[in-house]
């Protein structure tokens, strides 16, 4: 466990196994602690058949595919999960991969809500298990951004930086975390985060409020979610892990919050890294429907003339 002085609460980060059991070394002089069932996350969706988890098993194996071709050290995955259809999302969760993981190439270091701790924690866990872990979701989408050259490097390097890591995490949580404000963390936020200590300007500790300045810097303008009713924003008053107090008094007004989502981070990636690659997976009906470029597949998944069409077996 890492902690601060001797009445800080601990942090730590876990290696979570979800389908897949790897073996990790023992790093407990670096205060990490090691898992090894699958974690139990709050957004985590109903039980997951067989058949279903073979689907998603099939959608992993295409994806390891393309990351091992990529010739990259880090990726920005994202997947579905919570269903945000009403907020137009078709993604809820992103996370790092990391060719060089301790728990196993192109595991994904990530952020996640313990509702055992009720805190925040940093999670390495397999790209089965990332997937894995949304629960059932239809269709099941999986997009991965490929992080070229010393861009992609120096996240590498940070990210697998335990103390920078670390420094970067707060252990209170909100899903709908304001973009600038350091109160609360999502776990999309804690992505934007290392993003904007590793790429912007250099600084001698790494600090939530750093990393902030840096993505000012660097230009990172998350596009609003837009709160469809003023019944959803007035209700999510009352939903444990939604928190508003952080954001512009005129963006509640407006209700247009200003939220880091998976969306928000591939268009950052998107305008800085000239040379990153977006390809997207979509399994729905008997296909898994592959798509790269920056122009998202259809909420109903259906190939364009372009895609390409692997049969689901």
């Amino acid at each position: 466990m890492i902690g601060t002085g001797p009445h800080a609460r601990p942090r730590s980060i876990r290696r979570g196994f979800a389908a897949l059991s790897l073996s990790a070394s023992a790093l407990a002089g670096l205060g990490i602690t090691a898992s090894a069932h699958a974690a139990t996350f709050c957004d985590r969706g109903g039980e997951v058949s067989a058949t279903e988890q073979d689907r998603q098993l099939q959608v992993v194996a295409a994806a390891r595919r393309v990351l091992e071709g990529s010739g990259v050290t880090a990726a920005l995955v994202s997947r579905s999960g919570t269903d945000l259809s009403r907020f137009q999302l078709l993604y809820s969760h992103s996370g790092l991969a990391l060719k060089d993981s301790r728990n196993g190439p192109w595991s994904v270091r990530q952020l996640y809500y313990a509702c055992d701790e009720s805190r925040a924690r940093l999670y390495d866990q397999g790209l089965a298990g990332f997937l894995l872990s949304a629960g059932k979701t239809a269709p099941i989408r999986l997009s991965i951004v490929t992080l070229p050259d010393a861009d992609g490097a120096s996240l590498a390097a940070g990210a697998l930086n335990n103390r920078l890591a670390l420094a970067l995490l707060s252990s209170r949580y909100s899903a709908s975390a304001y973009a600038f404000a350091t109160r609360y963390q999502n776990c999309n936020q804690w992505v934007a985060e290392m993003m904007g200590f590793a790429w912007g300007p250099r600084a001698p500790e790494p600090t939530r409020a750093q990393a902030q300045l840096g993505l000012k810097v660097l230009g990172y303008d998350p596009a609003p979610v837009i709160v469809p009713s003023h019944a959803v924003m007035f209700a999510a008053q009352f939903v444990p892990l939604v928190h508003s107090d952080d954001h512009p008094v005129d963006d509640l007004y407006a209700m247009r919050l200003k939220v880091s989502t998976p969306a928000a981070l591939e268009d950052f990636v998107h305008r800085r890294l000239p040379g990153a690659q977006r390809i997207e997976f979509c399994a729905a009906g008997r296909d898994i429907v592959v798509r790269r470029g920056w122009t998202p597949l259809p909420a109903d998944c259906q190939a364009g003339e372009a895609d390409e069409v692997l049969p689901l077996s």
